[in-house]
């Protein structure tokens, strides 16, 4: 599969800004470095101050070289899908891996999809993202559901409009991947098609 726009807009973006600072990118990760700040604002203001990128740029270098913006965070840091599930599954979160791994093996049946691993989650597209799926809190992996003309039940909540799922479910252990479960994710698949 080819590059998405998206990612080629990065490209095209983080070119312009080695063009602008007449430096490399493996250049500005290191004057990062250096600089031995780790906050986000931090560093885009100390980017915006020492070589005068505007704000858009200096946030965007900032992303970049901290693979902190979820969409390139795999492509900029060099790192594999397995590497992001891993980050995302680390410490205290990898007993809930089991439960992500399944609730993902139970949608083989389903058809082709895009498994895009996010900062803090994976999202699962087709046309447009069906399922979003995660640590959630407190011991669980929440799964979220892009789907309508379902009607939210005490395990399925309804989310208010504008974010980015419709439907939310937590779940706290593997066997809660249920015939139920994977009937929603079949109606958020089929819609996304």
């Amino acid at each position: 599969m080819g590059e998405s726009l998206t990612e080629k807009g990065r490209e095209t973006q983080l070119r312009n800004i080695e063009q602008k600072t007449g430096r490399t990118f493996a250049e500005l990760k290191a004057l990062i470095a250096a600089t031995g700040l780790s906050r986000h604002g931090e560093i885009r203001d100390h980017l915006k101050a020492t070589l005068g990128l505007g704000h858009g740029d200096a946030n965007a270098l900032t992303h970049y070289a901290l693979g902190s913006d979820g969409e390139s965070r795999a492509a900029v840091a060099g790192a594999s899908a397995e590497d992001v599930l891993a980050d995302i599954y680390a410490g205290p979160k990898a007993a809930l891996r089991p439960i992500h791994d399944r609730f993902i093996a139970a949608l083989g049946s389903f058809g082709a999809y895009e498994t895009a691993p996010k900062k803090g989650y994976v999202s699962l597209r087709r046309k447009k993202q069906f399922v979003m799926v995660g640590p959630g809190p407190k011991g669980t992996v929440e799964i979220g559901f892009n789907m309508k003309g379902v009607e939210p039940t005490a395990r399925l909540a309804a989310l208010p409009p504008g974010g980015m799922c419709q439907f939310r479910t937590r779940v706290t252990e593997a066997a809660e991947i249920d015939a139920e479960l994977i009937a929603w994710a079949r109606i958020a698949f089929d819609a996304a098609g």
